[in-house]
């Protein structure tokens, strides 16, 4: 192996074509964290338990299909490397699946749609984990160079938080605008259809621009039980797959609790004047009189009406939008820092700072009333700076868990090690928003007809700020545990580099 590709600098097209692919995942991605869980109970129309066990049954199947799909990656071998084939061959089955996901059939049975709802979601999970899993352990083998692999995480993530810019501040306005004149299930269908089309030319970019160099030796031969052994012996990876599980629940919990706080806890004439104190108001509409023209009318950004009737509007879901955008915003602004936060500091104690200011932030949004949207905002964006360099490291870190394996061993299994922390995302994926769903029904009486009881109000407050503090908490005391700090990181990347030069 050439000595260039255990320092390869990667240039800013491939870093930025890398990206490309994870923007297109997280269209799905944030769609399902942010907005699945309520479109499963108040759009498609089934009831809470229905939505907890078809999320919990289709996310742990993805979850199980990761480390077959690792297995697969690390031992495929074609003309255009082991990772990069599987983003290209899933790019068409995933855009039409992500369609037919968010279709709500018209005049079937209740069991039916059960079944539909189901069989879709898990055909998307599915596909999600044969796209995503070799993508993600693309990332691990195409520089050896510890720094680079951060600055790609860093182009990775903010292409990231643009599609998640995109998704959490456009998917509502635009299905409410679509909806005009039909319903919010084809507002639904129709808005999931243009984010399709994006996704399927992002996959494209990436195959294109990428290339993988980092190879396992020449000789090396094991079987997956022997990868799966040796990766117990792993004492990170331990606990990064404890910490991924819990991490990945508290964006799907927190998806799903955040969606009703606004809707349903924040106060809709305070959202109201906050938005008219951004210039997004105007008078109702006239029936029958043709609709006002510009780009932010056309996108659904304008409430029509006044503060006297509000019940139908869609000023709670224009302002979860913003809030959405200005979160997201931020996160990519601090991001951009967050390769020589860690070149300083070490990714771990960057990661630990992080979760632990989130979890202070969040639970301080219990404290908020309901009117108090000024305070709204400013712990979403508090909480996006403190959170936002943590979203790159972990994924570094994974990579570094992959390292600290082939560095024990000898055997380099990039696959497996992405594949079971893949496992542990789509577990705490299915947890997360399951969990959400069965705290709000036993402990809140949550019924999906009625979510402006006090009751549930009160459980979505204590959801957004109590629970998902605690789960912050939780992340926080689990990477202290972890042991590959700045020093062992660079030993093992030198150590490593050394050994390749001999094949």
């Amino acid at each position: 192996m050439a000595e260039e590709h255990f320092h390869q600098k990667l240039s800013f097209v491939e870093k930025a074509g890398y990206s490309a692919a994870d923007a297109a995942a997280n269209f799905v991605f944030m769609t399902m964290i942010l907005f699945q869980t309520n479109f499963y109970t108040d759009v498609f129309g089934i009831t809470a338990g229905a939505a907890a066990t078809i999320l919990l049954v289709a996310r742990l199947w993805d979850a199980f299909a990761d480390p077959i799909v690792g297995v697969l990656a690390d031992r495929t071998n074609t003309r255009w490397g082991k990772f990069r084939p599987w983003v290209l061959f899933t790019a068409l089955p995933w855009c039409i699946v992500m369609v037919l996901a968010y279709t709500t059939p018209k005049g079937w049975g209740m069991t039916s749609m059960i079944v539909y709802a189901a069989i879709t979601n898990i055909l998307l999970m599915s596909i999600y984990s044969m796209n995503n899993m070799p993508y993600s352990a693309l990332g691990g083998v195409m520089t050896g160079d510890v720094n680079e692999r951060a600055k790609l995480n860093s182009y990775r993530f903010i292409a990231v938080n643009a599609a998640q810019f995109i998704v959490g501040g456009f998917t509502l306005p635009l299905i409410a605008k679509f909806a005009i004149g039909h319903d919010r299930q084809y507002g639904w269908q129709m808005t999931m259809t243009i984010w399709a089309v994006v996704c399927f030319f992002l996959f494209l970019i990436t195959f294109f621009t990428s290339k993988e160099r980092i190879k396992p030796k020449p000789q090396q031969k094991s079987s997956p039980k022997e990868d799966f052994i040796n990766l117990l012996k792993n004492n990170p990876w331990k606990v990064m797959f404890f910490m991924t599980l819990v991490h990945f629940a508290i964006l799907s919990f927190r998806g799903a609790a955040l969606y009703n706080y606004y809707h349903h806890f924040a106060d809709k004439a305070a959202l109201y004047d906050w938005i008219q104190s951004l210039g997004l108001t105007a008078p109702a509409l006239i029936p029958g009189a043709p609709a006002p023209g510009g780009i932010l009318e056309w996108l659904g950004y304008i409430v029509h009406g006044d503060k006297a009737n509000l019940a139908s509007s869609n000023v709670a879901d224009v302002a979860n939008s913003i809030i959405n955008m200005i979160g997201t915003g931020v996160t990519i602004i601090v991001i951009i820092l967050s390769p020589s936060l860690a070149k300083k500091f070490g990714k771990k104690v960057v990661a630990i700072s992080g979760f632990a200011l989130a979890s202070i932030g969040t639970l301080a949004f219990y404290l908020l009333g309901p009117t108090n949207i000024t305070g709204m905002v400013m712990l979403t964006i508090l909480i996006a700076i403190a959170y936002a360099p943590t979203i790159p490291l972990i994924w570094a870190i994974y990579a570094d868990v992959a390292d600290y394996s082939e560095w024990k061993t000898g055997h380099r299994f990039t696959g497996i090690v992405f594949a079971t922390i893949g496992f542990a995302l789509k577990g705490g994926l299915a947890l997360g928003s399951s969990s959400f769903l069965w705290i709000m029904a036993g402990l809140f009486n949550y019924n999906t007809q009625m979510p402006d009881a006090p009751d549930a109000v009160a459980g979505f407050r204590a959801c957004s700020g109590i629970v998902v503090g605690i789960m912050f908490a939780i992340c926080t005391l689990l990477l202290t545990a972890y042991q590959i700090n700045k020093k062992m990181t660079i030993q093992m990347a030198d150590e490593l580099a050394e050994r390749r030069r001999s094949f």
